[in-house]
């Protein structure tokens, strides 16, 4: 069993940066899909960001694409997300998610692990 907890998350101005993280504690991730997903109140959660165990493939949301950047340190244990050229539109919990199969990372039910959430707020 894994445990996974975001933070990072605040408040910030349009055009500001933010980053993500998302500690492991239990297992390994080194053999996991990393994932971060996001929920806005009243809306589906949805796909920002996928990682391979390895870092060697990513996919994003055509939404953040080019402004945010998923990235993993095995050693640590640890997921990140930079967040750059936020816009209010990107205000949501963000998720962070772990897989051990081997689905392209892109759906919510390609994961089996959750962690609680961590709010991003992006004022205009």
């Amino acid at each position: 069993q894994v445990q996974l907890v975001e933070s990072g998350g605040g408040l910030v101005q349009a055009g500001g940066s933010l980053r993500l993280s998302c500690a492991a504690s239990g297992r390994t991730l080194s053999t996991y899909r990393m994932g971060w997903f996001r929920q806005a109140p009243g809306k589906e959660r949805d796909f920002v960001a996928t990682i391979s165990w390895s870092g060697g493939g990513t996919g994003y949301a055509d939404s953040v694409k080019g402004r945010f950047t998923i990235s993993r340190d095995n050693a640590k244990n640890i997921i990140y997300l930079q967040m750059n050229s936020l816009k209010p539109e990107d205000t949501a919990v963000y998720y962070c998610a772990g897989s051990r199969g081997s689905a392209t990372g892109y759906r919510t039910y390609d994961y089996g692990y959750w962690g609680q959430g961590t709010q991003v707020t992006v004022s205009s």
